[in-house]
């Protein structure tokens, strides 16, 4: 069988480096060989093994019957949106590695493959080499989930990580994160938490089985959180990590959102560290679920990349992808989200510490050395309420959600 790599990058690449180091492995498991015909690139890889194979039309590839199967590691949406619908048009199946396309476009491109005989896998697109696109596709479907938790993004992580055990600064730290490579020189999708908000949409499409847009979900990143709030964090027994959570209520009202989170010893994501990536999924049968790995990285992500192609070629005369509808999922309005949360207050004064109680009710007063600020826990409330009682506080530094 032969097969065309969009896009000659880092993953596009490693996907080229894992056929060929597991060539029989994957032959064995595909029940023939797979071959790379064509790499579509601007650019040319003199002295590249695939140097030979690189092509700069786009039509070579959709005109040429041989080939069967297109990954696209191009990454954005143009032209890979673009590229992809024209592949799948001409009923070659794809897998791709790109968050922001599925996010986008998944549904209609699943919907497309469906109808010309093709399949349009992802797997790589969510948690790198950690299968779970696959097992909510496939393993899961008897039951009905009602939570998705996730720490999705491996720069974020890293960077949080190392502010609660080396005691540094976020400009030190993301400095530290783009010397080492995890972070880009502009970090914004990162840090803002864009990434892993398209990457919990995807999520929280498959689990719920209809279209949830990424602009819906709200999102908060980590520029927000300081040393203080580490220490603070490290004082309770808790850590500080970027969660991308969906959740169905007992009501049926599902929320989402991607925010900092203070994490209990006991969460199962609370020992999940630097650059890898955990999530759990919760269902009213099979209970929690935990998948743990690599979320980032040329070759763990290529190996999914891979796993989809085998998939395909496995399966070239039906469609395997558990499609979610086009229909859009209305999420509730995040105000009316209940959660727990730690507040900072400004200026360790009696009189303040009055104030808390007057609006919160009895709690513990929290303390740092040398600091003219406490902190506490409130119950857990909504957000619209939450918001108003420190507004009517008016001193308040910062805020966190307590993990559920």
């Amino acid at each position: 069988m032969k097969i065309a790599i969009l896009g000659y990058g880092n993953i596009g690449s490693g996907v080229a480096e894992v056929l060929r180091r597991n060539h029989d492995c994957v032959a064995k498991k595909a029940g023939q060989e797979i071959e790379v015909k064509y790499v579509l690139d601007l650019r040319e890889f003199p002295g590249d093994p695939m140097e030979h194979c690189v092509v700069h039309d786009i039509r070579i590839i959709t005109e040429d019957p041989e080939i069967e199967i297109v990954v696209e590691t191009m990454g954005g949406l143009r032209p890979a949106y673009d590229f992809v619908k024209q592949c799948l048009e001409k009923g070659k199946s794809v897998a791709t590695s790109n968050k922001e396309l599925v996010a986008e476009y998944g549904a209609q491109l699943m919907e497309l493959a469906e109808q010309k005989g093709a399949n349009f896998l992802f797997e790589a697109s969510v948690g790198g080499g950690i299968p779970i696109i696959r097992p909510l596709n496939q393993s899961v479907t008897s039951d009905e989930i009602y939570e998705i938790t996730g720490i999705l993004n491996g720069t974020t992580n890293f960077m949080l990580t190392r502010m609660s055990k080396d005691g540094v600064t976020f400009d030190e730290i993301l400095k530290k994160a783009q010397e080492l490579g995890y972070a880009e020189r502009n970090p914004e999708a990162d840090i803002e938490g864009k990434d892993a908000c398209r990457k919990i949409a995807i999520l929280s499409s498959l689990a719920f089985g209809a279209n949830v847009e990424a602009e819906d979900i709200h999102t908060e990143g980590i520029t927000s959180i300081s040393d203080v709030d580490m220490k603070y964090a490290s004082k309770m027994g808790m850590v500080i990590k970027l969660f991308g959570t969906s959740r169905m209520e007992k009501d049926r009202r599902i929320f989402a959102m991607v925010a900092p989170v203070l994490v209990k010893p006991d969460h199962p994501l609370y020992h999940v560290d630097d650059v890898m990536n955990g999530i759990l999924v919760r269902g009213e049968v099979i209970g929690d679920l935990m998948f743990y790995g690599a979320g980032a990285g040329k070759l763990p992500t290529a190996s999914a990349v891979v796993a989809d192609v085998v998939d395909e070629a496995c399966n070239m005369d039906r469609s395997i992808m558990r499609r979610w509808t086009k229909e859009k999922l209305q999420l509730e309005n995040f105000e009316a989200c209940r959660n727990q949360f730690f507040v900072r207050v400004k200026g360790n004064t009696e009189e303040n510490w009055k104030s808390v109680k007057e609006l919160f009710g009895e709690t513990e007063r929290i303390e740092l050395s040398g600091l003219d600020e406490f902190g506490f826990l409130t119950e857990e409330m909504e957000e619209a309420v939450l918001e108003r009682k420190i507004k009517d506080l008016g001193c308040v530094i910062n805020r966190i959600r307590v993990a559920r």
